[in-house]
């Protein structure tokens, strides 16, 4: 039994599929924010399921979130897609980093919330204790 030459192209094109969406995947199955900058935790990660979250928000421009900065002004058509957010933010704040890291994940998801008027806003309702 002899296979089509086609079944060895189509076999390439499934993996070059199945590849390319498994690199997609820490963000889909993403449930809360953990940053690895945050060594001496208050209170437990912040329960975040990224996808979800983001149809229910209506938030289908990965720069809302994921931004790039440059001279105190956001670039435009530019994204921080695959970085963590301490990879910009220190803990504390410094020169080139006029924003701390906790400031910034509190601003970017309060900020929303509030400027949306929904979502949540206090501590515990991000910051779900077991």
């Amino acid at each position: 039994m002899s296979f089509p030459k086609s079944v060895p192209v189509l076999i390439l094109c499934v993996l070059a599929v199945a590849l390319t969406a498994t690199s997609a995947l820490p963000r889909a199955n993403m449930t809360v924010v953990q940053e690895k900058a945050f060594r001496d935790q208050q209170r437990p990660p912040a329960v975040f399921e990224h996808d979800g979250h983001n149809v229910r928000a209506d938030v289908y421009d990965c720069s809302e979130c994921h931004h790039v900065y440059e001279d105190g002004k956001k670039v435009e058509n530019r994204m921080s897609v695959g970085q963590e957010c301490s990879d910009c933010h220190g803990l504390q704040e410094s020169g080139e980093n006029a924003v701390p890291l906790r400031e910034a994940y509190h601003t970017q998801c309060i900020g929303c919330h509030s400027d949306r008027g929904e979502g949540p806003l206090a501590c515990g309702e991000c910051h779900v204790k077991d």
